[in-house]
């Protein structure tokens, strides 16, 4: 989606600073196409191209995204992602409506060329509004998808420390006695010494001389 948006802003500042500045019919300093105000054609190319410059920094972190280690990092960029698109899509809603009106205050007879720039901007304005919003619904789906699970992690480290901890099994080698009449058990010598009953020392009788 970031390529669509980088298309659109490309579009809306280029076809500004190409034709949005023409001569009149009897002069030759040049106006804005839009109704003759320069700062309709200054918003559109001042929102144009850091909306293009942003995209492209976006960019270039998706393509780095599988050498960055931090999840913290990750985290960062889309939350700014999600910030950015909820406040580029104000911006392109606020510059549509400012164009158009500007467009609709113009004469048509004003201006020899320019005409097809401005509809251009005014357009894919009116665009951008959309896919910016749906740029930050799936900046926002990547926060609640990638959002760390407290419990989790020490549910898993609980579990770790009981595996550890746990008892070898029946199947364990040092469980297995060793063949022999002097080999020792495992149970055996497991035994609490005070679980053992003592034996008692037998007497014994001693012949008479």
């Amino acid at each position: 989606m970031g390529d669509r948006n980088q298309v659109f802003s490309l579009i809306v500042f280029s076809s500004v600073l190409t034709d949005g500045f023409q001569n009149k019919t009897d002069s030759s300093k040049l106006h804005c196409v839009l109704n003759g105000n320069d700062v309709a054609c200054s918003f559109a190319v001042g929102a144009g191209l850091p909306a293009f410059l942003s995209c492209l920094g976006f960019l270039a972190l998706d393509a780095h995204e599988g050498r960055i280690a931090s999840t913290r990092f990750k985290t960062a960029v889309q939350l700014l992602d999600f910030i950015l698109a909820v406040l580029w899509a104000g911006v392109w809603f606020v510059g549509f409506c400012f164009l158009t009106n500007q467009w609709q205050h113009s004469s048509p007879k004003q201006f020899l060329l320019g005409s097809s720039s401005a509809k251009a901007a005014i357009t894919f304005s009116f665009f951008s509004i959309f896919v910016w919003i749906f740029q930050a619904y799936l900046a926002l789906q990547d926060l609640r998808s990638d959002a760390p699970v407290p419990y989790k992690r020490s549910l898993d480290e609980g579990g770790v420390v009981l595996t550890t901890l746990s008892p070898p099994s029946a199947a364990s080698p040092i469980n297995m006695p060793a063949a022999g009449p002097n080999s020792l058990s495992y149970t055996s010598s497991a035994l609490s010494p005070y679980l053992t009953t003592p034996k008692v020392p037998r007497l014994a009788m001693m012949p008479d001389n």
